[in-house]
């Protein structure tokens, strides 16, 4: 009798050793995979007549060795208003995602930033902001001034303090990509 009450007891201690886990190894779910971002397309339209000018970032294997390829279509004009617009693609798929889509449902997760370099004369405003009035950017104004030349930078944070100052300092965030563009106004 003492032998089937230690038998059993060493079944049951067995049974319970089994059943219980280390959950603390398991992998977390991904809530929100990160986006890949491939291609950057900025695409400013004179509010007068005129020709569009076209900036683009294009990274088709992502943070592969490839260098990532920049074009600027041509010049702005000097004191000019342009209305932009920002498309976001991921070419790794076929046919290419459409990132901006996301982007937009998700606005209170995004926000881009512009970037303009001192000796270049514009500036930039917001277009388009999330449901709580705050900026989300892929659709803004840049008005020019004189003839200059130099950098403008097109950042998108993930995630950002919403509302911030308008500086990537106070808004956090992660970069979900950066695209740097030698802009020229004559």
């Amino acid at each position: 009798m003492k032998k089937i009450k230690l038998f059993s007891a060493l079944v049951l201690a067995g049974s319970l050793f089994v059943a219980c886990s280390d959950d603390d190894d398991s992998t977390p779910e991904i809530v929100n995979e990160e986006e890949i971002i491939t291609t950057v397309t900025v695409t400013l339209s004179p509010e007068d007549d005129g020709t569009d000018v076209t900036l683009q970032l294009q990274d088709l294997d992502g943070d592969g060795s490839g260098e990532p390829v920049y074009t600027v279509s041509g010049s702005l004009v000097a004191n000019m208003v342009y209305d932009g617009s920002i498309v976001l693609l991921n070419e790794t798929e076929s046919p290419a995602e459409d990132i901006t889509e996301e982007v937009e449902e998700e606005s209170d997760e995004h926000q881009f930033f512009y970037t303009v370099e001192s000796g270049l004369d514009l500036t930039t405003e917001y277009a388009n902001f999330d449901g709580d009035g705050n900026p989300l950017g892929t659709e803004f104004t840049l008005t020019t001034g004189e003839a200059s030349s130099g950098t403008l930078t097109f950042t998108l944070r993930h995630e950002p303090t919403k509302p911030n100052d308008g500086t990537l300092a106070d808004a956090g965030g992660e970069t979900d990509v950066e695209a740097m563009f030698s802009v020229e106004i004559e």
